[in-house]
């Protein structure tokens, strides 16, 4: 490999905080309120054009699973409120786990607003500043150019937990054994759909008989490899349905390369799906790509080494960890075929028969070797398996309320975020 010797020059510090959060998906969202809310100068970085991540950018039909998260049941509570003001015959179907992509965009401005959450779009977070070990500030890359942002606590949100890995903390690519990471979606929307007769198969283990014959197993005989599956979802307006059909495997979604090949081949995978559907799918007949996600939907990358690890064990026989930050975690093993399409042989849905919630200790939320930095979302210490279940946008809105909380203590008295009891973050997002 050849190389371009850089000039050395000063990068200017445009921002100093107490709080910083990078990403802005359900962890960032979580984590930048709470810290806000507690009095801390907050300013949260985000890559892409608008905040909510995955589940506005990447086009998510509904939010999943459950948590103790109080920011996840203020949106939920907020979102129904906009309907019921909308007052308009074309919103239907109105549920608070259907999300709505444009509304969950403005709303979640507004309430950063409302928190005097500073936002920073369009950035990147492209390396880490660590003195004698502490993270002291997070290198950004925008349209004004390269600079730092000076913060007394840093919340790593970005999903595949890059600032954490530009700092030096020790982590797993994808799944312990191999290190092969689940496929990646991009999500679409077709309108034109029957509601009367439509077909809405949630799961993998949905199936679904037609006079054409059983869906799902048309999917993996039909659709071009690895997509071959069929999910299908309601949404707030007549005759959309939010698709998650597209199907890409063996990519890394921590390199440039792999996230392009990822988005264009499940974008080569739109056309044919949609001619599926019009064929196979009853009450689609007539259905046409109305629109598709600007954000790719990448399920696992990072897994980071804390001074606790979330196992599957601890999810499939849970117990009372007087440590814990988060509570009332539930999901399944949603563990999609890291060789093609469809339900891993590792994943449980329907099969998942464990009906307890679980609690994940502060341990998992603080990584080794690197202070001043808090894990947040999908990127905390867990398993592969365990991950399948915690990744979930709710679990990961709780997980960014603790790691939020526990960043503002930090930063308000001074200390360490490993000196923080995990005591106090109980009580506060207990309130």
């Amino acid at each position: 490999m050849m190389y371009f010797t850089e000039s050395e020059k000063q990068l200017p510090i445009l921002y100093d905080v107490d709080v910083l959060v990078v990403g802005a998906g359900p962890a960032g969202i979580g984590a930048a309120m709470r810290a806000a809310r507690l009095g801390c100068k907050t300013m949260l970085v985000e890559a892409q054009g608008a905040l909510g991540g995955i589940s506005t950018v990447g086009m998510m039909s509904h939010w999943g699973g459950r948590s103790s998260s109080k920011i996840y049941q203020e949106i939920q509570q907020r979102s129904a409120a906009l309907h019921e003001n909308i007052g308009d015959a074309k919103y239907h179907n109105v549920k608070t786990h259907i999300i709505d992509p444009e509304q969950l965009k403005c709303l979640l401005s507004r309430m950063m607003q409302e928190a005097r959450v500073q936002i920073l779009l369009y950035t990147l977070a492209c390396g880490a500043v660590v003195e004698n070990g502490r993270i002291t500030g997070v290198i950004i890359q925008n349209k004004t150019g390269r600079s730092v942002i000076r913060a007394k606590a840093v919340v790593d949100a970005s999903g595949d937990g890059d600032v954490a890995a530009y700092a030096g903390v020790p982590f797993c690519l994808g799944r312990e054994s191999d290190h092969k990471m689940q496929p990646c979606t991009l999500m679409f929307k077709v309108a034109g759909v029957d509601y009367q007769r439509a077909v809405f198969p949630a799961s993998f283990e949905t199936t679904v008989p037609t006079d054409k014959g059983e869906l799902q197993a048309l999917a993996k005989k039909l659709l071009p490899f690895p997509a071959g599956h069929v999910l299908l979802y309601k949404s707030t307006l007549p005759g959309v349905v939010t698709c998650n059909m597209t199907n890409c495997i063996n990519i890394d979604g921590t390199t440039a390369e792999g996230l392009t090949a990822g988005t264009m081949a499940c974008q080569s995978q739109l056309e044919p799906i949609v001619r599926f559907l019009r064929e196979y799918v009853p009450g689609y007949e007539h259905c046409y790509l109305i629109s598709s996600a600007s954000l790719l939907g990448i399920r696992e990358t990072r897994h980071f080494k804390g001074l606790q690890t979330l196992t599957e064990q601890d999810i499939l026989q849970p117990h009372f960890d007087r440590d814990w930050v988060v509570r009332e975690a539930y999901f399944n093993f949603d563990v999609h075929n890291l060789t093609g399409p469809s339900l891993d042989k590792t994943g449980l849905q329907h099969g998942f028969t464990q009906t307890e919630s679980y609690c994940i200790p502060y341990g998992c939320l603080l990584p080794q070797k690197v202070d001043g930095l808090l894990l947040s979302g999908r990127n905390i210490s867990g398993s592969h398996l365990a991950h399948s279940n915690f990744r979930i946008m709710t679990v990961c809105m709780a997980i960014g309320e603790a790691s939020g909380v526990a960043a503002a203590l930090s930063a308000l008295s001074g200390r360490s975020p490993r000196d923080i009891f995990p005591t106090q973050i109980q009580k506060i997002v207990s309130e």
